[in-house]
């Protein structure tokens, strides 16, 4: 069935059968597929076919290795539909199901921190004030819970889970304050950033010393494979960032490349983070991979929403400047879209918005464009990936909150 126009865009026809292959962190390859569409008005128009596993195929029957041998442990439910999330889902409200697992969450990271020194006490404590959303950490504990439920146990959460929420906010934290330093930001969050107020140095030990400390706690967990698992994070983070230092200069690479830095800096962390609190409860594969695969697929949606933001959201809402990602050099979603009608914008990202007026020319092209609308159609087939995956765990109030989450992930305002 053909999208809506306003999901769709003229597309050159040096493009014609475009399809990108990415590679994820297990090694299998991710498909996503493009097929032309015929509608009035427009000689072709592109349609994105969910992200899956394996090979790519039609949106009306997906599927992965993971499905294709059900494990008699998983809990069958129907296909999802994309634009209707279960009903049920919609009276569970993650924050609070998670709020007295969350409670002293801040006050107990703090403690991981403690050291003699005031001064760098301050600036390793300054984003843990509690006024954060604890998104990770949330998705962390709802997934643990719903594994152990899935898992014929109580659903209460172990310790070792509840330390992978504090260590996951933790290892976020350390990559804003180093993100902070390599962008050159003043305010994160709607206040002045460590590098603002005490300089690049001490800020960039700042985030070395959370992200030792949140090895630590890591180390004492004392399972070798939820190391291993977060251990691939970090990593990320690092090649995440080094290829957001690059453009490609093949236009038809851009996107890929753009998905894969997007899955490395954001989506690595939520993803491993899901699987290790399953690993802790459950030895079936099968659970660890849907487990990866919602975190996987919710954190790139909470990205491409984020990108988005950036173009429709003020600055104040935002809590840090809007066009700040354009300032930077960098191509999002948006931005790629619109290079469809405003081929202009190609030139501008070879050359990272560097000449005067590119940053207000580009910004005009995307809002002229259908870049944002097909971004956020894109953040809803992540999502409706996201709830296929996780609707295989045994119902419980958790899973459906986690369900009920991606909603949340697609109106984010700010």
């Amino acid at each position: 069935m053909a999208l809506p126009s306003r999901y769709c865009w003229r597309w050159r026809a040096s493009v014609t059968g475009f399809i990108e292959t990415l590679t994820g962190v297990s090694g299998r390859p991710i498909f996503i597929a493009a097929a032309y569409l015929r509608r009035p008005g427009a000689k072709a128009c592109l349609e994105y076919k969910i992200p899956v596993i394996g090979r790519a195929v039609p949106l009306n029957t997906v599927s992965s290795p993971v499905t294709r041998h059900r494990s008699r442990f998983l809990y069958h439910t129907p296909r999802v539909c994309c634009c209707r999330i279960h009903s049920d889902a919609k009276l569970k409200d993650p924050f609070t199901l998670v709020q007295n697992d969350l409670k002293n969450l801040y006050e107990d990271i703090k403690k991981e921190l403690l050291v003699p020194k005031a001064e760098l006490k301050a600036l390793c404590d300054y984003y843990f004030d509690g006024k954060g959303k604890a998104f990770r950490p949330m998705i962390v504990v709802l997934m643990a819970r719903a594994c152990n439920i899935h898992s014929n146990k109580e659903g209460n959460l172990l310790p070792a889970q509840r330390s992978i929420a504090m260590i996951s906010e933790m290892i976020h934290t350390a990559s804003l304050v180093h993100d902070d330093v390599i962008d050159g930001a003043d305010t994160r969050r709607g206040k002045t950033t460590i590098n603002e107020m005490w300089g690049e140095r001490k800020a960039i030990l700042a985030g070395d010393f959370i992200l030792s400390a949140a090895s630590m706690a890591l180390a004492r967990i004392g399972n070798t494979t939820v190391v291993s698992v977060l251990s691939q994070v970090i990593e990320d983070l690092v090649r995440g960032e080094f290829m957001q230092l690059g453009s490609k200069e093949n236009e038809n690479e851009r996107f890929k490349h753009y998905l894969e830095k997007t899955f490395k800096k954001t989506a690595s962390l939520i993803a491993n983070s899901c699987k290790a609190v399953s690993i802790l409860v459950n030895s079936d594969p099968e659970i660890h991979e849907i487990a990866y695969q919602y975190g996987k697929n919710v954190g790139i949606a909470f990205q491409l929403v984020d990108d988005v933001l950036d173009f429709t959201s003020c600055a104040n809402h935002l809590g840090k400047p809007s066009a700040a990602d354009l300032r930077l050099g960098l191509a999002t979603g948006p931005v790629l879209f619109a290079c469809q009608q405003f081929p202009e914008l190609h030139a501008m990202i070879m050359r990272r918005f560097s000449f005067d007026g590119d940053v207000d020319r580009a910004w005009q092209y995307v809002l002229e464009s259908d870049g944002v609308e097909q971004t956020n159609y894109l953040a809803r087939r992540y999502c409706k990936e996201a709830i296929r995956q996780i609707s295989r765990l045994r119902p419980s109030a958790e899973r459906d909150a986690l369900i009920r989450l991606t909603e949340l992930v697609l109106a984010r305002d700010k």
